[in-house]
This record gives structure tokens, sequence and C-alpha cells, in this order.
């Protein structure tokens, strides 16, 4: 069972992905930045295409975005949606029940003259519109093309319903026409001007249920790429794409697909226009159809055709220099980064650039400047990792994860945990190891007390839905165990986020303070005993690590594999210092438990070994899945020291509760019974003993007795 700390979307996520390579099985992981803090530094996350391909088109004022009553993927450009089901609904609506038949019936003819003569009791828009639409279906686009016009010619309170249909169809038909043998030149001018209307349509108000606004987008650039005009045809998609079509991010993968089979001349001629070299960055930034291993042989095309080309460059060095930088061409990224301005991503690949040259101050400062200029809500999307983990990335967060690997190194270790801290859930595991480990407690407990207030704590129904806490809450959660763990009781329970942790918090404290307070040896053995109850049984929550060895994160459920800790070029002896002091004790998975048998071997030094009460505690605590040592010792130090209890043969497993009670008797009872085992070999001697001299003590009694009645 996840605890309610676990992230419920992370855990959806984690468990609808491939295994990872964390252990052998569970699910896969967020990347974690101080893992290989070289290899963080160094690499260039690939881009987002469906970001990327944002930046190449423009939302168009007034245009809606499409519903999902038309988002209709559509499986490559060129081929029109499939509006049918919609259309028919459409095309029923503010019609008479008589009407709504008749249209029907018009639709399964094939002659527009009869559909003219026979619908004269529609509305004149729908019988002009449905002439056209039978035309077009029955392949005469000439006169498909009068019937649309009729519409668009007819006043516009009278057309209200079917004029951006009939500018759509309008386009279609031309198009459909200019590659008639008998076709004139400017029909493909003239079908782009239509799909050019359709969108004005929309935007006046015109009736547009099928979203036809947003369609025409592909529709005209379909009619651009057929004219050679791919800058447009590029723009157009990725217009349509900005307006939520599925079909406008597909087109321009198609279109990708097309590029790269292109012979190299006809190639090299199509990079030098400005759209069609940012589409080519774009997918080679995003590595699109590869991810890891050996690049394809067509991708590797596009990038020596695309750098061979300048045409365009300074409105995309920074995607340019991306792209190098990926190939690990840094003489060439560097070159176009002198043209690429002051952009987050220019920035960040200065930052780069400067660490590979050692120049860490320079470094420093580019990364300020990049996290500066990444807006706070631009997100490239999900991306794994050569290690297969998984990343949220969020360039202005990954800048300042990566610019906190350097602060680390500074020793500016408050700086370093804010940077990740701000990232939330995407570096939180970085953040919690640098909380926990590396910030001193009094450190950690100021950043808290100063920057991060106690949330609304969750309802008992969020808490049954297993809602995730907020990372506020977490960081809260992870300070109070901190206390806990390092003996500030006092302090500890009002950082934990609810009524319940925080009772057991102080119950837990109390105990412990007893246990040392008490002058009473069986009130503190009681003391220590329930201190360990409270450790075994609620440790994870009171007194786990956040991270290793308790990965309280998984709820225990899972651990990771811990980065060797040690002196390096990114770690300094400093930090190293910081997170030995703060390690484990022990340093083992569920080291709470440890923590538990310890106090429970506090209890039982409290306790008369003769007691029921100290066999139940060395009882209890060898059950409490430590490791097999802890138990044998247990046992063994039951049977060298403990009295016979008929439940002894199951130890471990069969406890009965200690009975504190009667362990206070025995503090008597086992000073005489001691006593009478060392004088048991000499019992009749004693008792002869015992027999003369009480026999000389009466004969000396009426001794004395006789003389003092003389």
């Amino acid at each position: 069972m996840f605890t309610r700390n676990w992230p419920r979307h992370v855990l959806c996520l984690s468990l609808s992905l491939p295994l990872g390579s964390a252990l052998a099985c569970g699910p896969d992981f967020p990347m974690r930045l101080l893992d290989n803090r070289g290899q963080s530094l160094a690499e260039l996350p690939e881009g987002n295409f469906n970001f990327e391909i944002s930046r190449l088109g423009h939302a168009i004022a007034g245009l809606k975005n499409v519903t999902a009553a038309t988002h209709n993927p559509d499986d490559g450009y060129g081929d029109a949606p499939d509006y049918s089901d919609q259309r028919n609904t459409a095309e029923q609506a503010g019609l008479t029940p008589e009407q709504q038949a008749l249209v029907q019936q018009l639709r399964s003819l094939t002659d527009a003259r009869q559909v003219e003569e026979q619908g004269a009791s529609l509305p004149i828009e729908h019988m002009f519109y449905l002439a056209g639409a039978v035309a077009f279906n029955a392949g005469d686009h000439g006169l498909a093309t009068e019937y649309f016009q009729k519409v668009l010619a007819l006043p516009a309170d009278q057309r209200a319903l079917r004029s951006t249909w009939a500018a759509y169809s309008l386009g279609r038909a031309l198009f459909a026409m200019s590659s008639e043998a008998d076709a004139g030149p400017d029909l493909l001018a003239q079908s782009r001007k239509a799909f050019e209307k359709t969108r004005q349509l929309s935007i006046d108000g015109f009736s547009d249920p099928l979203e036809l606004g947003v369609a025409s987008l592909g529709e005209e650039a379909r009619v651009a790429r057929t004219a050679g005009d791919w800058d447009n045809a590029i723009e157009l998609y990725a217009t349509q794409n900005l307006h939520g079509s599925a079909v406008g991010y597909s087109s321009l993968k198609w279109l990708m697909t097309d590029l790269a089979a292109m012979p190299d001349d006809q190639l090299a001629r199509l990079l030098k226009g400005k759209r069609v070299q940012q589409l080519v960055t774009a997918s080679l930034i995003s590595r699109q159809g590869w991810s890891f291993g050996d690049q394809p042989p067509s991708e590797q095309k596009l990038i020596k055709l695309l750098q061979t080309s300048t045409h365009g460059s300074l409105d995309n060095a920074d995607r340019l220099a991306a792209v190098n930088y990926q190939q690990g061409d840094y003489a060439s990224a560097k070159a176009f980064l002198e043209q690429a301005g002051d952009g987050g991503l220019a920035w960040w690949l200065r930052a780069k650039l400067a660490l590979r040259d050692g120049d860490k101050n320079a470094a420093a400062a580019a990364y300020a400047k990049a996290a500066q200029a990444f807006p706070q809500n631009e997100s490239w999307g999900a991306r794994r990792t050569p290690d297969w983990d998984y990343e949220t990335l969020q360039p202005k967060c990954r800048v300042d994860g990566e610019s906190a690997i350097l602060a680390l190194q500074r020793g500016d270790y408050l700086q370093a945990f804010d940077q990740l801290y701000r990232s939330q859930y995407i570096y939180w595991y970085d953040a919690a190891t640098v909380a926990e480990r590396v910030l001193t407690l009094d450190e950690l407990k100021q950043y808290v007390d100063t920057q991060v207030p106690a949330p609304p704590p969750l309802s008992q129904q969020d808490r049954d839905n297993y809602v995730p806490l907020s990372v506020a809450a977490n960081l809260r959660n992870l300070l109070g165990r901190r206390l806990l763990r390092e003996g500030r009781y006092d302090e500890a329970p009002a950082y934990f986020d609810n009524p319940e942790l925080q009772a057991k918090a102080k119950w837990y404290g109390q105990l412990r303070k007893e246990a040392e307070s008490k002058w009473w040896p069986t009130s503190q053995a009681f003391a220590y005993y329930y201190a360990a109850i409270l450790a075994r049984y609620d440790g994870m929550e009171l007194l786990g690590y956040e991270m290793s060895p308790d990965y309280v994160t998984f709820g225990g459920n899972y651990s990771l594999e811990a980065p060797e800790l040690k002196v390096g070029p990114l770690m300094t002896d400093g930090e190293v210092q910081r997170q030995q002091a703060t390690v484990a004790q022990p340093d083992e998975r569920f080291h709470y438990r440890y923590v538990a048998t310890a106090l429970a071997s506090k209890a039982a030094d409290h306790l008369p070994h003769s007691s029921q009460a100290f066999a139940s505690v060395l009882c209890k605590a060898s059950g409490w899945g430590t490791s097999l040592q802890e138990q044998s010792a247990f046992y063994r130090r039951y049977v060298e020291e403990g009295p016979y209890v008929v439940w002894a043969g199951d130890f471990g497993h069969q406890c009965q509760e200690p009975d504190f009670q009667n362990a206070d008797k025995r503090y008597v009872t086992q000073a005489t019974d001691a006593m009478r085992s060392t004088l048991r070999p000499y019992k009749k001697p004693l008792q002869i003993g015992a027999v003369l001299a009480v026999t000389a003590a009466a004969l000396l009694l009426i001794s004395r007795r006789r003389r003092k009645a003389r």
C-alpha cells in the first residue's frame, strides 16, 4: 500500500511506463540531477517537438480553438478530416422534421439540378449548399463552385448557417479543379483565398459548428505546399496546431518525413527557406524518430545539410547552436551563439560551454541569466534520460537545478536547496537529499520557518483517496522527522501535516524524555518499550528518511541506488563531511526498526531478568524485521538471562505483552531467589546448624531465668 506522501499523478505515470533500472521490480522514477552531476551539467536534453513548432505559427485573433467535437487527429496531411458524423448532426440544426427528412433525401441524389428543384422548400442557403455538395461528390467541381459562390453571394442575414461551410467547400473545390487538365493558373490562389475567407467568416460570427475556421488552415497549407510554398505551408500547419488541432501536428511530422526522403540538392534548396530551416531544427532538437543509440542516417543527412545553410540563421541561431551542441560540435555551437541574442536557451548553452572551458564563474552568471529569461510556465513535456528515468522538463526549473550543482560546490548550500525546492515535484528527490543530508538542522528549520508556511491539512476524504501532499507539506514532514531523530522532541510535532501524526510525535518525544528522567527502573523500561513500539510501527512517518535509506517518498516500497559519497570534481570535502554527519544510524534500509530494537534492548536492561516482561520485550524485539544477527542476539540473551516461559518455543513470533506491573514485584523476589540459590548446596548443614543454634539459644535463655530466680 502506498502512503499518501507518494504523489498520485507521479505514481499513475510511473506505473504506465516500462520498468526502470533502479531495482529489480517497480515503477520508473524521476531523474535525479545530483546522481551524476557531471552528466547533468554536460547534457542538453532533447526539446519537445510540439513546443518547438508552436514557435513557428501565430495565433489568429478571434479564431476559436477546436473543441472535443472536432478534435479528430488525422493520419496524414493532405486528407481532410472526416466530418461526416458531425456534419450530419449539424446539418439538421434549425430545420423542421419535414425539412430534415428532405435534406437526407437530397443528400442521396447525384444531380445537383435535381437538388435545386426538389429542395425549393428549404431555406435558400441550405438548398444552394446541398446542391454544391452533391455536385462536389459527383466530381463536378466547376458546378460545385458555382453553387458555393451563390451561397456566399446571398445577403448576410440569409446565409448565417452555411457561409463558413460554403467558403470551406469552395476552397476544396477550387483545389480539386487545379489538378484537372484544363485548370487555370490562378486556381490555387483562389483556393487559398477561399480558405482565408472561411476563417474570417468564422471570426465574424457566422455559424461554424464543424470548426472549419481552424480546419481551413490545414487545407490552405496543403494548397501552399502543392504550389511549392513550403514556408507558408509550415506556418499554416503550425498555426493550426496552436489552435488545438492535432492535424497540424501530425501534418508537420509528415512534412519532416518527406523532407528527410528528398534528394540532397532539392532539400538544400528548401533549407534556404526560414520556416523549413526552423522545422528541421525543431525536429533535430527534439530527436524525432530516435532517442538514444545510433543516429539514423536520415538525421545525419539533415544535420549536414543544415550546417551548410545559414540563410535565416539569425532568427534561429539559438536552436542551431543547440543542434550543434547535441552533436558535440561545440565550436559551431559557440559561433551560432554569437548571433543568438538573450533567450533562455542561448544563455543555457553559454553556461554549458563555459563549464567545458572551466570557467565556473561565467557559467554561474549565464545560468542566472538563463533562469531569468525562461518563462516560468514554459514546458517541454516528458522525456526519457539515457538511464531510462523520466523527467518533466521545464527549462527554468532545469536551469535552476543545474545551477544548484554549482552552488553546492561553492558551499552555498541554502541557495542550492532553494533552487531545487522551487521545482516542486520535478526535482523533489534532489531537494530532499540536500534538506536532510547537506543542510544543518538549524539551517533547514530557519528556511522552513521563514519560507514554507504550513498548508491547509488534507481532509480525511482526500487522505482516503490518496490525494498527494503538497511539496510544502512533504518538506515540513521531513523537518519534523529530522527533529525527532536528533532529539529535539518539543519542536517536532508542529511540523507534521495532520493531527494524528502530531499526537504520535508528541507522545514519542514524551516517552523518550521519561525514559531518561524516571527514577524507578520499571517506569523507565515502560517508556523505552512504548517508544520502541512507536518507532517500529510508526517509524516510517515519524523517523524515516525521505530518501536513503528509508525512502519515505515511496512509502518504503522501493529504494534507489545511492551515488557513492566521495570528494570529486563537483563534490567538495565540506559537502561530504555534512552528508557523513547526517547519515542514518545505522545506515540500513528501514533504519527506524533498528532504533526500535535499540530502545527495546534498553527497556530490557531496566527490567528484572527473572520477569515475564524481560522475556516478552526481548521476544517482541526479535520479531521486528531487522537483521538475523540481531534476532539471534535477542534470543541468546533470553536463553542466557531470562526466565522460562511456556511460549518461548516460538520466540519472536508468539509473544505475550510485557507485564510491567508484576515486574515490580520481581525486584524483591529476584533478590531472595538469588540468596536461596546461593545457599542451596549447604541446605542440610545449615539446617543442623539452625537447630543447634535454636537449642543453644533456648538453653541460654533458661539458664538466665534460673539465675534471675535465685
